[in-house]
Order: structure tokens, then sequence, then C-alpha cells
């Protein structure tokens, strides 16, 4: 008999962790396992990519009325006669409203979201958060299963969040699940009576498959120009990855002579602050913000350097893809870098402020000699995690 699992996350609509979920449901064998997921919203990049065997749950109906505009949702939820709900709609709109640490409030606000969610009928075998806070809240509380995992992408003390709110759903987990080595580290030092329960699977990368992807068509929105040098960073607009750093290093270099086009494939909140500075700054024809795309590999592909700027990451899944096409890359000095990064042999780690990344840079450019030696020596490496597939079945088991 197939085991049944659960895995539970907000959206697949861009970001390391969806595209890590899709990396492993790709890889499960559903000859053993029968796999239901649960999604907030069914819109997004990545949910081409979920395979056929698997069995998206439906959106439940209150949440579907939660999720419309404030004077709408309260509307219908006072005709359906749902008065709780309403309660807890308004009480989720004012505390969101407020100042303060946006995974904080995710917290909290869980206590008014949960009304809005049944106890699914289902009985699993396992049951997966497969994203810290509401993804693991909702696991524990809504989901009815043998054993439960929760899933953290990221190091958590960079997400500002209560780890007392925390503890209560970790105590509940029969296993934490972390994708380096730092980050657990991280984890056992902030819930030392969870040390136990603490995995590491690293994410699933396939070099096979990243390598057939980045041979499809060159993009129209990115020249094989080489009188240009071309830089590419991945990721959300948001503060973790402090792409405004970027966009600073990127007007130092252009100050300096070089004909660089930074690109950002990725979307989100900072899109307007961000497009601010690249006009402030005269940037328009040297950096540009390409939005998100299903298939970034033709971009890493045709890139002369892999830039990421991050504040903080868990273990970031666009360097890896980087490495595995030989990208010469510059990273930041952030608390996981050298969990990916070995500075001078596959890449170079660098200072967090515009500065340090646009020497860093310089340094590429300038000398061809290192940058045929880094994509020399990443060539040299077993760059694939398929074989991670396998620490999960052990949970499992």
């Amino acid at each position: 008999m197939k085991k049944k699992l659960l895995f539970v996350i907000p959206s697949l609509t861009s970001g390391g962790g969806e595209r890590s979920l899709i990396n492993l449901l790709s890889q499960i064998d559903y000859s053993a396992y029968e796999v239901d997921l649960f999604l907030l919203n069914h819109e997004g990049l990545f949910m081409e990519f979920i395979p056929p065997e698997v069995n998206v749950l439906p959106v439940p109906k209150h949440y579907k009325r939660f999720v419309l505009p404030l004077p709408k949702a309260v509307l219908k939820l006072l005709l359906a006669g749902h008065f709780t709900l309403v309660y807890h709609r308004l009480m989720f709109s004012l505390k969101n409203r407020g100042a303060g640490n946006d995974s904080v409030k995710e917290q909290y606000n869980w206590k008014h979201l949960a009304p809005f969610f049944k106890i699914l009928p289902k009985h699993y075998d396992t049951a997966i958060g497969f994203l810290e806070k509401s993804s693991i809240y909702f696991c524990v509380e809504k989901a009815i299963a043998k054993s439960k995992i929760g899933w953290i992408h990221i190091d958590y003390d960079k997400l500002g969040m209560d780890p007392a709110f925390d503890a209560r759903y970790f105590e509940q987990l029969q296993h934490l699940v972390t994708v380096s080595e730092e980050c657990a580290n991280i984890l056992v030092k902030r819930f030392p009576e969870q040390d136990h329960k603490v995995n590491v699977i690293h994410n699933i990368v396939s070099p096979v498959l990243i390598k057939q992807l980045a041979m499809q068509n060159p993009p129209d929105d990115f020249s094989g120009n080489e009188d240009v040098i071309n830089i590419l960073s991945i990721g959300r607009l948001h503060p973790q990855k402090a792409f405004e750093l970027a966009i600073e290093a990127c007007k130092e270099l252009v100050d300096k002579g070089y004909n660089v086009r930074w690109s950002i494939i990725g979307d989100g909140e900072e899109r307007q602050k961000l497009t601010a500075m690249i006009r402030h700054f005269g940037l328009q024809d040297h950096f540009r913000l390409l939005g998100l795309r299903s298939n970034p590999y033709p971009y890493i592909q045709r890139a002369d350097l892999y830039a990421q700027t991050s504040r903080f990451e868990g273990k970031s899944i666009a360097i890896d893809e980087a490495k595995i096409l030989k990208k010469p890359i510059v990273v930041t000095n952030f608390s996981t870098a050298r969990d990916q990064i070995s500075h001078g042999f596959d890449g170079l780690i660098v200072d967090m402020n515009p500065s340090a990344i646009a020497a860093g840079i310089e340094q590429l450019i300038a000398d061809r000699g290192l940058r045929a030696q880094l994509s020399n020596n990443l060539g040299q490496l077993e760059l694939g995690t398929e074989d991670e597939i396998y620490k999960f079945y052990n949970l499992l088991a």
C-alpha cells in the first residue's frame, strides 16, 4: 500500500523554497507514495511544473472569502452568518497594517487566519509543512498524520521571529528539516530541546535537467553582445536580497568605465523602490529588473558572472544552479555563504557593501585567467544532489 503524504506551502509563485519543493516532488517515487499538495494560491510561476501524479487540494471556501478585499470579505461572511470569521478577518487586517516585523506579524496573525480552515478530512502517514511559519502551523493544527515534518529554508535567526511562538509548534513535530549545516547549527542553538529532531536535507538540484533547460532558445531580452559584461542575479525583490547594494555597486562599475549590464530575475515588494534607484543613478541601460522567468537557465548560461548580494540565505538554489553552469560567482559574506562557496576556488566572497561587491566583480572582469580557473574548478565538482531524496525517505520510514 502506498504511503500517503501531504505537503503544505502557501503558493508556488516564486522563490527558492517553492523551487525546492518542485525539485523534490519531481524526484519522488510515485509507485510508493501518494502525494497531496495544499496551496493557498493556485496561481504562480511553478504551478506548471507540478508532477501530474500530485493531487492539488482545493482552496477552502472560507479562505476564498478571506482573501477578498476587506469590505467584500466582511459582507460575504456576514451574509453567510459567519460572525466569528468577520471578527477574525477584521483583526487580521487591523494587525497587519501596524508597524513591525512581517515575520512576527505572520506568527501572531495565525490565530486570526486559522479559523478559516477546517481540519483536512484525509489521514496521512506524514504531513510536511514545507516553509517556515504558516505552513508549519497549518501542518500541526489542520492535518491528521502519524508524523509531521517542518521545513526551514533560511537562517532562522535572520527572520526576526519570536522563537517562543515557534517552540510550541516545533514540539509537535517529529522532525525539523533545514537546508545546510550552518542553518542546522542555528536551529539547534535556538531550540536546544529540539536538537534530536534537526536534520539536514540539501536542496535537490539536477545537473542533467539544468543543462538541458539551459540550452533552450536564448532569451530575447538578454543579448550576447561581446562588448557587454552580463551580470545576473536571481531572487525576490525583497530586503533580504539587498539588491540596492547591487545597484550602487553597478553605479561604481559604470563610473569606472565598465560596460556592464546587470539583470535581476525576480519580482516582489521592492520593485518600485529599486526602479526609482535605477533612475536616480541613471542606470537604465545598465541595470534591469526582468521580472519572473519560469526557465532562468538560458539567462545563467549566457551570463558572464553570477552575483548574490543577499543579507542572509539558507542555502541558495540559484547559487547551486550557477555553479552547475560553471559561472564565476560573487557572493556577499552572509552567514551561510561558506556552505556553498570556497573563496578563491569556486567563487569570491566579499563584504556586504557596494564597494566590496564592485571590487569583487571588477577583479573577475579584469582577470580572465581567474574567471577561467573558477569555471574550471566548478567543472571538477560533483554538484548533483538527487540522492538527497533518500534522506527524505529515511525520515518517512
